[in-house]
């Protein structure tokens, strides 16, 4: 007696249909990438307003996204900004509040039971990467290569755009641990370190946080970009102009990597400044030196600048992109801080925060998508004042 063998057949190959499904790979994580200005006034963009401003590829990040217009910083100066944001939590809570002064700054740095966004995305499975101004210690256990980045292209306070005449090379620049030779005008070193990180990490999910210089002093532009506003009489705002124009080719370098390599759906992208701009007094006359420290960049319609907790030194110009995730050209007015990035990351990579690390960000993801109609936070809050030894330099 002869036995079908159709139901043997299709046992076989419902169960080789479920070993099929049980091998496909878990959705990839989405990338995240944080964009930082510095010293970048609240309405030195195009997509905020500025008719002098350059800024076609930053704009795109508002076009492509949603920007905040109520956006802010923990801190009016660079290191605790900086701090606030790589950790997600008020620096003033672990005692990091101002730029260390000169003598200080040798030993001073992020405290290392501070854990940082990249030491909680590492031990999510994400590559993590930091390039340009890290500013957050020069002593080895502060070093950004020991905060959980993985690869860092960094300089310790990054006060730096171009190399040095007698040298040739970028004073202080390292790659990990040690000291390189630099030739290249720091914005652009920057972007070619970025898009490199992106082409060799583009199959891994990847969190790079790239900090850039402009429109921070010193005020020195190449004659390139110089050459695009040579119209506006006033050389000091020329040159802040040419920095920013720098800055935004620079930006589009790292876009135009994520679009070419496919990954614009599968990267959550941030741009943001890191307090608010040093302005600076009325000029005299159209080529008078410049003022040291300051950049003329503009904050209206705040008051305040860098330094200040009025408006103009802790709101900032605040884009987020997520094709495909998030609306695109759209603003959300609500408050929202840069202590939310940490948060808003770790939830991509599928991290609930534990209760112990005392986060005072929030997922802003919710928000942005409109299904919180709630406001990201009832209350934000600051506490600052000036180290007493020049801080303007920082």
């Amino acid at each position: 007696m002869i036995k079908s063998t159709l139901p043997l057949v299709a046992f076989l190959w419902t169960a080789f249909q479920i070993t099929l499904q049980a091998a496909d790979p878990a959705p990839r994580k989405p990338n995240v990438i944080i964009l930082l200005a510095d010293d970048l006034g609240y309405a030195d963009l195009g997509c905020q307003g500025s008719k002098e401003v350059v800024s076609p590829n930053i704009d795109s990040i508002a076009a492509n996204g949603v920007r905040c217009t109520a956006g802010y910083v923990s801190a009016p100066q660079c290191c605790p900004s900086r701090a606030g944001l790589l950790t997600g939590r008020y620096q003033n809570r672990f005692g990091f509040e101002a730029n260390p002064g000169p003598s200080a700054e040798k030993k001073a740095g992020l405290p290392v039971d501070q854990l940082t966004i990249a030491d909680r995305m590492k031990a999510a499975g994400y590559v993590t990467g930091m390039v340009g101004k890290w500013h957050l210690g020069r002593e080895e256990q502060f070093r950004p290569y020991n905060r959980g980045f993985d690869e860092a292209f960094w300089h310790p306070n990054g006060g730096v755009l171009f190399p040095q005449k007698k040298t040739g090379f970028i004073q202080d620049m390292h790659r990990g641990a040690n000291p390189i030779q630099e030739k290249e005008y720091s914005t652009d070193a920057f972007a070619r370190e970025a898009v490199s990180f992106i082409d060799r990490h583009q199959r891994d999910p990847f969190f790079l946080y790239v900090a850039f210089v402009p429109p921070h002093w010193p005020m020195e532009a190449k004659d390139e970009d110089l050459a695009k506003f040579a119209h506006i009489p006033d050389l000091h705002r020329r040159t802040m102009l040419a920095m920013m124009s720098s800055l935004d080719t620079n930006v589009g370098r790292v876009l135009q990597k994520l679009h070419e390599r496919n990954l614009e759906e599968d990267t959550l992208v941030f741009f943001l400044s890191d307090n608010g701009g040093p302005t600076g007094k009325a000029r005299p006359q159209p080529d008078a030196d410049f003022e040291y420290g300051q950049n003329t960049s503009k904050n209206d319609p705040c008051r305040g600048v860098k330094g200040q907790l009025l408006e103009g030194g802790i709101r900032i110009p605040f884009l987020v992109q997520w094709k495909g995730h998030i609306p695109a050209g759209e603003t959300y007015e609500k408050p929202v801080i840069s202590l939310d990035i940490a948060p808003t990351a770790l939830a991509l990579a599928g991290v609930a925060p534990e209760k112990d690390w005392a986060l005072d960000g929030t997922n802003l993801i919710p928000f942005l998508t409109r299904k919180n109609k709630l406001s990201p936070h009832d209350t934000l809050y600051w506490r600052f004042q000036f180290p007493p030894a020049r801080p303007e330099m920082h």
